[in-house]
């Protein structure tokens, strides 16, 4: 994800863009309708702290706990390789008088995070001190189908807003938040209350976008489509 600065006027972002975007690409995207949507995250220009060192080793450590054979060293290289190219030649360092910022160190975590949902490895120590309301962690749990709280496989897609007796063919999933939970937390978010089972988890649902929503198979190209002609006459 690029940087650049940003400021907010009238309730606005306005984004001071370091070069034009492509014009090509845009028109593909918006299929030539002209309505441009963004990802964004505010960046967090600080100097990393030492809890994410310590989510970082602790991670590192359940890698080496599951691949016995692969050292600890050979995996911080490997993820500052993986980081250096992600960010087309940017350097990181968790030493403690590193220059490199919170979000920085952040993005180093998402792909550690990554690499340990691809390949199954389970959290043990790194678990207890991941922050449950990482938007990318509980993206990858969606998409790995993992509990957000314990981390069992299989887990259920949870609609935080309920549907209702709707036919899941008739909602618009992308106005819609999600959470991903064993058969478990899935029954006892219902039993204590949405607000309550997320206050006491400290989680937080998040929204997919359509990519996502087509490869989880929520949602079709077919019933979005149909959802924005819908709107289109409103």
């Amino acid at each position: 994800m690029q940087r650049a600065p940003a400021k907010i006027e009238d309730g606005k972002l306005i984004i001071d863009l370091p070069h034009e975007l492509n014009a090509d690409h845009i028109e593909t995207v918006t299929r030539g309708n002209g309505q441009l949507f963004v990802d964004f995250e505010i960046a967090d220009p600080r100097r990393s702290r030492p809890q994410q060192r310590r989510l970082f080793f602790a991670l590192l450590n359940d890698i080496t706990r599951h691949f016995w054979w692969v050292g600890a060293d050979f995996l911080k290289a490997m993820f500052y390789n993986q980081f250096y190219f992600y960010t087309a030649g940017k350097e990181i360092s968790l030493s403690n008088d590193s220059e490199s910022s919170v979000s920085d160190v952040n993005q180093l975590l998402d792909l550690v995070i990554d690499f340990m949902f691809e390949w199954h490895v389970p959290f043990k120590k790194g678990y207890e001190l991941l922050p449950k309301d990482e938007q990318y962690y509980l993206y990858e749990c969606l998409r790995h189908r993992v509990c957000c709280i314990c981390g069992q496989e299989h887990a259920d897609i949870h609609h935080y807003q309920a549907v209702g007796n709707r036919s899941r063919k008739q909602v618009d999933h992308r106005k819609l938040s999600f959470i991903c939970l064993c058969r478990k937390h899935h029954e006892l978010i219902h039993s204590m209350g949405g607000q309550s089972f997320l206050d006491y988890f400290h989680v937080k649902p998040i929204t997919l976008g359509e990519d996502d929503l087509i490869n989880l198979r929520i949602m079709t190209k077919k019933q979005m489509d149909y959802w924005d002609a819908r709107y289109a006459r409103k």
